[in-house]
């Protein structure tokens, strides 16, 4: 028996405990899905055929099926360790195989979860693209012209394609907010430390943070819960106070209309300002925000001293072979070596003013309600100006970890042309769960399809 319907976890978990589907039917309709999708550029590597046969017999044959993620099919980001599995962050010289997987996979896995493979990336994670690999760029189900984001590409096509139920990404500058926005699925940016970041490759440590793609910010909000812990190994990683929102009612922050910018992109302005009325209709109060320090943060991520912190992960390999990056790669992570010590401290002077200018925002509002990008792009765009068209997508969420922020995009509609739109809900760290309520409050009230499939 194969398994038609979209790869929810609430739903393949209903299907069984009804016996209405085994984990084994399930493995054998991934398998065909993947083949009939037929996109080498979604993947790096795939778990194997008898690999994945055997782990669903291994779950089919449990006689408690209560685990929280019981045969639920999964993928993971390329600069992610997994166990018995090369890490390559899609730089073939770089590869390695690590001794254990990363803590959050492991997680994931003990909860039941099955591994499907590992999926494409920008290189070192390294843009918003998803066009900066040597295996290639994921086809956008949307439109085969259409970039898919970046730089977690693969992980987001995945989820959107039914090839996955939900995918791990990471996310230093919008990697796991803007491919959710370009692939109609939910991207959950958890505040840093929140999830274990240990057997993660580096793109700027003090700012990364594992992410979670799925088709709704429920499923996306299950994943959390299992995969989150705190991660003594891991300097890294925090405790925090679970902030929440007003239940009733609550005050989003939005853009005046002059700090608006989607880049000639009409139907993003449209859909923008729709959003806003359903969240309106939700019971919330806009607000209107400056968001010229959100910006100023924004701009210090690639302009500032923290493109030095890119350089600790491949410094090794440009020393021993600078020519294994990609040349646009290369030429961004090489820009690190232009900035001092002083440089970085005055850059964090003036993101801790920044820090402290935005806190009377937060007690005038609950959660900011942005577009996750201003547009989208066309692959030939982006081949023509890469670093132009890149800044331009981080506008929305290059300041998010800067400023220790949480945020989750969440579909919000569609352009003309079929182009999907996200909205993201930002709020201060630790409100992670409550934004995801949100968000899947705001999904029901939308109603619009899961993902790509349908």
């Amino acid at each position: 028996m194969s398994y038609s319907g979209p790869l929810l976890i609430s739903e393949l978990q209903a299907a069984y405990r009804s016996g209405a589907v085994s984990v084994a039917e399930l493995v054998e309709t991934l398998l065909a899905r993947i083949a009939a999708w037929n996109d080498p550029a979604v993947w790096i590597a795939l778990v194997s055929p008898d690999d994945l046969r055997a782990r669903a017999r291994a779950l089919d044959r449990q006689a408690a099926r209560n685990a929280p993620l019981f045969g639920i099919p999964f993928a993971v980001k390329d600069n992610i360790d997994v166990a018995g599995m090369a890490t390559t962050a899609a730089c073939p010289a770089f590869a390695y195989m690590p001794d254990a997987g990363a803590p959050v996979v492991e997680r994931l896995i003990a909860a039941g979860a099955v591994l499907v493979g590992k999926t494409n990336l920008d290189q070192f994670a390294t843009g918003l693209v998803g066009t900066r690999s040597p295996h290639g760029t994921p086809r956008n189900p949307f439109g085969a012209g259409l970039i898919p984001g970046g730089s977690s590409s693969g992980s987001a096509v995945a989820v959107a394609a039914g090839l996955a139920s939900f995918a791990l990404g990471t996310d230093t500058a919008g990697s796991g907010r803007v491919p959710a926005a370009f692939n109609n699925i939910v991207g959950l940016k958890p505040t840093r430390g929140l999830l274990s970041t240990r057997g993660v490759v580096p793109a700027c440590r003090s700012l990364d943070c594992v992410s979670i793609f799925a088709l709704t910010a429920g499923d996306a909000a299950a994943v959390l819960e299992a995969a989150a812990a705190f991660d003594e190994d891991d300097p890294y990683a925090r405790h925090g106070q679970e902030i929440g929102l007003p239940p009733a009612s609550f005050r989003f922050g939005v853009l005046a209309a002059d700090e608006r910018d989607f880049f000639g992109d009409g139907d993003y302005a449209r859909l923008y300002a729709q959003s806003l009325v359903t969240l309106g209709s939700l019971g919330g109060s806009a607000v209107e925000v400056p968001f010229a320090p959100f910006r100023r943060a924004a701009s210090l991520l690639y302009s500032g001293p923290w493109l030095a912190e890119r350089l600790q992960a491949t410094e090794a390999l440009l020393a021993r072979d600078a020519l294994a990056l990609l040349p646009v790669t290369r030429s961004i992570i090489e820009r690190g070596r232009g900035f001092s010590a002083l440089d970085a401290f005055r850059a964090q002077y003036e993101l801790m003013a920044l820090r402290r200018a935005v806190e009377p925002i937060w007690r005038r509002v609950d959660v900011l309600a942005l577009p996750t990008a201003g547009t989208i792009h066309t692959r030939d765009a982006v081949a023509a100006e890469p670093l132009a068209r890149n800044v331009e997508l981080g506008l929305y969420t290059n300041f998010v970890n800067l400023l220790d922020l949480a945020a989750i995009a969440v579909p919000a509609g569609f352009r003309r042309d079929g182009a999907p739109f996200g909205l993201s809900l930002i709020a201060p760290a630790f409100a992670d769960r409550a934004l995801a309520a949100l968000a899947q409050r705001f999904q029901e009230a939308t109603a619009l399809p899961l993902g790509a499939r349908a």
